[in-house]
């Protein structure tokens, strides 16, 4: 059984403190003090969480601590100096509990729930002396009181921490994906995946704060793609919806084809939470620009404020492309006065939208402008950073940063980095960046970050040299951002393979026949495979042959926004075929990535499109092509061959800063037709019009 990181931080650490919202602020902190001083005891103190679906509706436990030698202590809270209902509320949360946990039956064992729950009130200003009630429901005034109740708190049972942990987390039946009880084979790709995803089911530690602390003003969640950001996001809407049903909630997103990933994920989490559907009044999950036909944060602002709409033809022909940025600056320009909205909005996919979107949507939100905004470290793969909060909200008449983001002790976190990849093993991802950035391209890198400090944030170790401006460096990536066990599944050489071709056909009758035997053999299911084109402007005339050729053979199969709605990407018992955009912030097991030889030219997007179709892949990727004129797979395989030699370390001499200007420099040096294709795509002329048409 592969090591979770869950296991390891429980034995290892001290008790880590998540905090929800809730309304008893002064014994929370009190609690909460208690256990952050306690270093001889190990877990997670949640205030404000978990809330239980109940036939009622929603039950709120004031705080819980989860722990792998005490099991689960529930704690009622009381915040004043009087207490009422004690024995009646510690019940109530007990039999809540325990009911939701003997749902999962990895928790059971012979009808007896192995999970031990006990139940205390905390009630630190109570002044009352005599309660007259029952030695079984123990009171606790002080930290003395405290630490002689969990002195007596035992629970042997450890081999079900990690479950207990996922059952809590709520998240289990998501972070699995799907059931697989049809896999027979013990050795089977899908025996491999079960295995996989059942051992990321947990949210690591910071996951789970990003889940539920919820800090009064702007939040940052900034990570690796891979790192769970759009399921953090989801739940985290659901938590919120659950625990303020009243207050109005969008979710929005540049990449159409996540609407139907956060419906199945905010709808999951709401049953775990609510026992019901999520009041779809009361939250939005909306693209960011929308038009007409489809609700979107830009249009809506629109009508609300009663301002010109552009469409993307109209801005393309106005600003080309840096259509959304010139749309959203001219409603800035135009709102004087902003009607308030929504009391939360949360932002996926940042990167992607400019800094006056931003700004539409502060305005949006009421006080205390609660905007949660979530973005991979990465914003492409030749770029910074995401800009400074001051830079993306502005500043008041004095000059004044409207937002500033700082973490404070004792206060939920307002920035949280989400370090761990839990998609890609060691191996893709160090092969993606380093055929990305061309680390062994034999003319030279392609492209660089425009700053050193950018390899540590997204995970990466300093092996040899020095990671400085005119310096040799070895960069390695460690187990602690890159998990061991999504490496040991399958041999180096499954995870990652390069496929070379004489021409297209055969290229696409090997395909066939590999998706055949996914399906037929490996148990694997449609949905468990992407086919991705990394060039947009071809990838719907490359389709045709493939996609014939599995028809022929009773697979199902349909282009994502094209044959379907631009809501959908995965359909049942169809497999996927899409361009690079529409894969983008989408997953699957076994990704083939047709055509790559297009990627091998020096310039950045295509390198940034095999960097992105390859990342899409939680287990096994297949790069596929063929020499075309000048556009060579073998001059990738090339390159792979040579990361793969060096162990997955990425070794090479760090530019120097004119070097790295003349880099920049080269990649624009494109004759106009290159720099008109350029622009269509990255405008992303395509995604757009289908989405806004």
């Amino acid at each position: 059984m592969y090591e979770n990181s869950i296991q390891t931080e429980a034995l290892n650490a001290m008790v880590d403190v998540i905090r929800g919202t809730n309304l008893k602020p002064a014994s929370s902190e009190s609690l909460a003090a208690f256990f952050e001083s306690r270093s001889d005891l190990s877990g997670t103190l949640y205030l404000g969480y978990p809330i239980i679906g109940t036939a009622e509706g929603s039950f709120q436990i004031d705080s819980l601590f989860v722990s792998p030698d005490k099991g689960l202590v529930i704690f009622h809270q009381i915040e004043g100096t009087t207490a009422e209902h004690i024995e009646e509320i510690q019940d109530e949360s007990y039999t809540k509990l325990q009911a939701k946990l003997m749902q999962y039956t990895n928790l059971t064992k012979r009808r007896h729930l192995m999970v031990e729950i006990n139940v205390a009130t905390w009630a630190p200003a109570c002044q009352e002396q005599d309660l007259e009630i029952d030695d079984d429901y123990p009171v606790l005034r002080s930290a003395a009181e405290l630490e002689a109740f969990l002195d007596e708190v035992k629970w042997d049972n450890f081999e079900y921490f990690e479950k207990l942990v996922a059952a809590i987390q709520s998240v289990s039946n998501i972070r699995s994906g799907k059931r697989r009880n049809y896999v027979q084979q013990s050795n089977s790709r899908g025996a491999k995946l079960k295995l996989l995803e059942d051992t990321i089911a947990n949210l690591d530690r910071s996951q789970g704060a990003a889940v539920i602390e919820t800090a009064d003003g702007v939040q940052r969640i900034r990570g690796l793609a891979g790192s769970g950001k759009t399921t953090v996001l989801a739940l985290k809407a659901a938590y919120l919806h659950a625990k303020h049903p009243d207050w109005n909630i969008a979710v929005t997103f540049y990449t159409q084809a996540l609407k139907g990933q956060f419906e199945k994920l905010i709808t999951t989490f709401s049953y775990e939470h609510k026992n019901e559907e999520p009041d779809w009044d009361k939250i939005s999950i909306i693209h960011s620009w929308g038009s007409p036909r489809m609700e979107g944060v830009y249009y809506n602002i629109c009508q609300w404020h009663n301002i010109e709409y552009f469409d993307f033809a109209t801005a393309r022909n106005r600003a080309r492309g840096r259509e959304f940025e010139y749309v959203c600056k001219e409603a800035l320009a135009q709102i004087h006065d902003f009607e308030e909205h929504y009391d939360a909005i949360l932002i996926d996919e940042a990167q992607d939208v400019p800094p006056s979107f931003f700004q539409l949507c502060y305005g949006l939100v009421r006080e205390p402008k609660r905007l949660i905004y979530a973005y991979d470290e990465l914003q492409n793969l030749g770029g910074a950073s995401m800009v400074s909060p001051e830079e993306l909200f502005g500043h008041n008449a004095e000059g004044v940063p409207l937002v500033s983001l700082r973490n404070e002790q004792g206060k939920p976190k307002r920035d949280i980095i989400l370090d761990v990849c839990y998609r890609n093993s060691r191996p893709l991802l160090s092969a993606a960046h380093a055929l990305g950035f061309g680390i062994y391209r034999d003319e030279g890198l392609v492209q660089l970050f425009e700053h050193e400090s950018l390899w540590r944030e997204i995970g990466y170790e300093v092996a040899d040299g020095k990671l400085q401006a005119g310096e040799h460096v070895r960069l390695v990536r460690q187990p602690k951002t890159s998990p061991e066990f999504l490496e040991k599944h399958s041999p180096l050489d499954d995870l990652v393979q390069f496929q070379t071709f004489q021409n297209n056909d055969e290229q696409m009758y090997w395909l066939t026949d590999q998706i055949e035997t996914n399906l037929k053999q490996d148990e694997l299911q449609p949905d468990d495979l992407i086919v991705i084109h990394p060039d947009p402007k071809t990838a719907r005339e490359a389709f045709g042959l493939i996609r014939s050729i599995l028809f022929a053979r009773g697979i199902n199969s349909h282009i994502a926004g094209v044959t379907t709605t631009p809501d959908e990407f995965f359909v049942s018992d169809s497999v996927v075929f899409t361009s690079i955009y529409r894969a983008k912030g989408n997953e699957a097991a076994m990704v083939y990535v047709i055509n790559a030889q297009w990627c091998s030219r020096g310039y950045a997007f295509p390198r940034n499109s095999l960097f992105t179709a390859m990342t899409r892949s939680k287990a096994w990727v297949r790069v596929c092509g063929y020499n075309q004129g000048s556009d060579s797979i073998d001059r990738l395989i090339h390159e792979y061959e040579q990361v793969k030699d060096n162990h997955f370390a990425l070794e090479f001499n760090y530019p120097t800063e004119q070097e790295r200007q003349r880099l920049t420099l080269v990649n624009r040096d494109m004759s106009p037709q290159e720099l008109e294709r350029r622009q269509d795509i990255l405008s992303g002329f395509d995604r757009l019009t289908e989405a806004l048409d």
